[in-house]
């Protein structure tokens, strides 16, 4: 048995003992604990039924629908207060440990950064992150979802010319009044591929620096700077009076191609958001909560350019546009609205809470010929919050192929998951 083996027989064990009780993995540095050392163990483990996108194969075995199980994320965090203005943070972990990469699975350094606040208007830090500007999801915690993933399409690079949607970087944040800020720049991985007059793809050149920022206006609780992640709450089931509206950019000059006569025509990377979060409880007595988002994206990678991404998919072939597996155009050049809506059902005693939710992606990008609509239906049952959580959902997804020379929806495939997450803090 292999560390990584070790690895999981540590959490499954750990898990048992703790019941997810916070704190137990902090180490206080002083009296007051206002300095410490504080350890994390997350996992979430799928069961998964998947309609496969037409012409999907594994090992060149024609497959239409499979169950599987798997590891959708596995994470270790390291955060350390080590004087009241000088904070370090550490993750490492990996997605997707499946039947495909189950034997050769990397578990890595995901963040790795230090940071000094100056002032809570003021900090700098610097390091390997997901601090970006843009939108709340492009910094989003995945811990705290509350529809079974993450909005991917907000990940616009993801694995391409970034690290798992994370870089080396610098950053300044603050909190404002009511305000709060972020400003990041990055140097993007030496990632491209050779020109083609056929499509608009990631350039072989010398990578140009990465800038975005956002700034959200805080009607009611102003939402935590500490990590990349604490300001990315998916949902706070009811423990926060949250109304944000937020704006922000992202901008990569030059970083994607295509031959025009031959000749390479290189395009900046331009993206703006503007989006809505309200999150607050409805009746506090039987502790019931409405949580919402709306956003706008505005992406921009150069003309036509689309790209298909299924999440935690193991598959090969595909006979449609969208390829193999649960793949369909997720990101790429055009608008998108993207919405959530879920509602924390009465306490129980002595039991959970229930959360049934809804997510909506609807795209139009210049590359497809009828709008990109993805929906996801689901229900989240609460056994300790977050730290201990059973997640029940359906994802609808188009497959888009070329009908009388235009890409149209040919017809549409599903997903149904059950995911268990469980944490150690």
């Amino acid at each position: 048995m292999n560390s990584r083996h070790y690895f999981l027989a540590l959490l499954i064990l750990s898990s048992s003992l703790s019941f997810s009780q916070s704190n137990r993995l902090k180490l206080p540095l002083d009296p007051s604990g206002k300095t410490y050392i504080k350890a994390s163990i997350r996992a979430q483990f799928w069961g998964r039924y998947m309609e496969m996108n037409p012409g999907t194969t594994i090992h060149d075995e024609a497959v239409h629908s499979k169950f599987d199980i798997s590891i959708r994320r596995l994470r270790m965090g390291i955060s350390a207060q080590l004087s009241p203005k000088l904070y370090m943070y550490a993750l490492f972990g990996g997605n997707n440990i499946n039947l495909k990469n189950e034997k050769n699975f990397a578990f890595d350094v995901l963040d790795l950064n230090v940071e000094y606040r100056f002032f809570k208007e003021f900090s700098l830090g610097i390091g390997e992150s997901s601090w970006d500007g843009l939108s709340r999801w492009t910094t989003r915690s995945s811990k705290s979802l509350m529809s079974l993933d993450a909005p991917l399409f907000s990940l616009l690079t993801v694995n391409k010319n970034d690290d798992g949607a994370r870089g080396l970087g610098i950053w300044a944040k603050g909190q404002l009044g009511k305000f709060d800020y972020i400003l990041s720049l990055k140097n993007p991985t030496n990632y491209g591929v050779v020109a083609s007059a056929s499509t608009t793809d990631y350039a072989l050149n010398n990578p140009r620096m990465r800038t975005s920022g956002s700034v959200k206006y805080e009607f009611l609780d102003n939402e935590s700077q500490t990590s990349a992640y604490s300001g990315g709450t998916g949902t706070y089931i009811g423990k926060k009076n949250i109304f944000n509206i937020g704006i922000g950019f992202l901008y990569q000059p030059k970083m994607t191609v295509r031959l025009q006569e031959g000749i390479p025509t290189y395009y900046d990377f331009k993206n703006w958001t503007v989006e809505v979060f309200y999150d607050a409880p409805i009746n506090k007595e039987k502790g019931t909560a409405m949580t919402t988002y709306l956003g706008y994206f505005d992406t921009n990678f150069g003309p036509d350019y689309l790209r298909n991404v299924g999440a935690n998919d193991y598959t090969s072939g595909g006979t449609s546009f969208n390829g193999s597996g649960n793949d369909f155009p997720m990101m790429g050049t055009g608008n998108t609205l993207f919405f959530q809506l879920g509602y924390l059902m009465p306490k129980a005693k002595d039991q959970g809470q229930l959360q049934p939710n809804i997510a909506v992606q609807y795209s139009t990008f210049e590359g497809l010929d009828a709008p990109m609509l993805v929906y996801d239906i689901g229900v989240n049952y609460f056994i300790k919050g977050h730290a201990n959580k059973l997640t029940l959902g359906y994802q609808n997804r188009p497959v888009f192929q070329e009908i009388n020379q235009e890409l149209k929806v040919a017809t549409r495939k599903g997903m149904l998951v059950l995911q268990y997450q469980i944490e150690i803090n």
